[in-house]
């Protein structure tokens, strides 16, 4: 028995468009309501959520079933995290602040069995396996993992074709409120500017032939980010839609 195919890898590969949902607030009964809405996928915040091993297990195991295929967002480019996270059963990884082709590298081996990488080899107790399960999970694993990485810094934007063209990327993701913050414009995405700067990048993703992927926060974005034919993009999170329609409530 091979690893599980990766639907979101494929897709991704096709050139597809898919919309989703972040999921902050580390609770597996939000990921199963949000995995029956509709979404293409739901990502997994261990970032800016909470690091719970346990917690994103459960999340994972929840989303399975559902239609919307999961991501899970580790803290940082760690390699004993990404080992920890891809033997929970993720197959979808995106990591934060990279900058550079070698930092892109590096990720892309801690989650590569070897000769190709450096993963460790103990999924065979891990959920990833199904504790065991799936026997031939390390031979076939790699071709399933789909890694992307984020674009948050000004060095990462100059660096964009570099990274893209480093073997395993399958994607490039922009972090706009990050992005705003390391060129000056902190707390404003939304600036000319910084739109411009966006919009460039997401161009250059695409011309180096690589999916993209952002985050938009209002309609407006939405839409713009749709025209400019973003792979990837996040329609919100559940903690933001959660507090707008307590809110709405009659007071």
């Amino acid at each position: 028995m091979a690893a599980p195919r990766n639907k979101l890898k494929a897709a991704l590969a096709d050139g597809a468009r898919l919309e989703g949902l972040w999921l902050n607030l580390g609770s597996d009964n939000v990921a199963e309501i949000a995995g029956m809405c509709g979404f293409d996928w739901c990502l997994i915040d261990a970032e800016h959520g909470p690091w719970d091993p346990v917690g994103i297990q459960a999340q994972l195991r929840t989303l399975e079933p559902t239609p919307a295929e999961a991501i899970v967002r580790v803290p940082a480019a760690e390699t004993w995290i990404l080992k920890q996270v891809l033997d929970l059963g993720a197959q979808t990884i995106l990591v934060p602040i990279i900058n550079t082709p070698q930092e892109a590298q590096a990720v892309v081996r801690a989650c590569r069995y070897p000769p190709e990488g450096i993963r460790g080899n103990g999924a065979s107790v891990a959920r990833a396996t199904r504790f065991g399960a799936i026997q031939g999970y390390q031979a076939s694993a790699n071709a399933e993992i789909c890694v992307i990485v984020q674009i948050e810094t000004a060095e990462a934007v100059a660096n964009i074709e570099a990274i893209a063209a480093v073997e395993g990327i399958d994607g490039l993701f922009i972090g706009p409120a990050d992005l705003a913050a390391d060129m000056g414009y902190l707390a404003e995405p939304d600036h000319p500017d910084m739109q411009a700067a966006i919009k460039d990048a997401i161009l250059r993703i695409h011309a180096a032939g690589k999916p993209s992927g952002i985050v938009s926060h209002s309609d407006e974005t939405r839409a713009r980010y749709r025209a400019l034919g973003v792979n990837l993009q996040s329609l919100g999170g559940d903690a933001g839609v959660l507090r707008e329609a307590l809110l709405r409530l009659p007071q």
